[in-house]
């Protein structure tokens, strides 16, 4: 059986991770790596015990979901939390940051984005991420991984 690349693998965890999303509009799931380490997961959805979009709806002020913390925010917050920098990582998401987490990316010393789908593309997220030299790659997700190394 041939292993998964690290892309595959990181990418794999993101995709999992979305699965405790709450927000009912996308789900979306980032891990942290750094040194092919995974430091923090995030997954979009309401604050530590509050209300979830998947019980009482979403909360939405033009056209965002107000209630919803976004996946790489969690993900950089849960490092924050716990003292782990975030200098020099890389951060693989399952849908293209939004321009605040985009700003957030790169505040956080990520040097590097990996994504699985365009999601509202952001010009200015994209100006961003050129300006401080943060690079961005699509990483195509092979969602066969999950049956062809699941466990039965």
């Amino acid at each position: 059986m041939e292993r998964i690349s690290w892309n595959q693998y990181f990418m794999a965890q993101s995709h999992l991770l979305s699965y405790r999303s709450t927000c009912t509009r996308l789900t979306v799931g980032a891990t942290i790596v750094r040194d092919k380490r995974i430091i923090a997961g995030g997954y979009n959805g309401s604050i530590a015990g509050g209300v979830h979009c998947i019980d009482e709806g979403c909360y939405v002020i033009d056209n965002h979901c107000v209630r919803t913390i976004h996946a790489e925010m969690n993900a950089i917050l849960q490092c924050a939390k716990f003292g782990v920098p975030t200098e020099n990582a890389e951060i693989y998401v399952t849908h293209f940051p939004c321009l605040q987490c985009c700003k957030a990316i790169i505040q956080a010393g990520i040097t590097t984005v990996y994504y699985a789908e365009d999601y509202k593309n952001h010009p200015h997220a994209i100006e961003l991420f050129e300006q401080s030299g943060v690079v961005v790659e699509q990483v195509p997700f092979n969602k066969e991984i999950f049956q062809t190394f699941a466990i039965n």
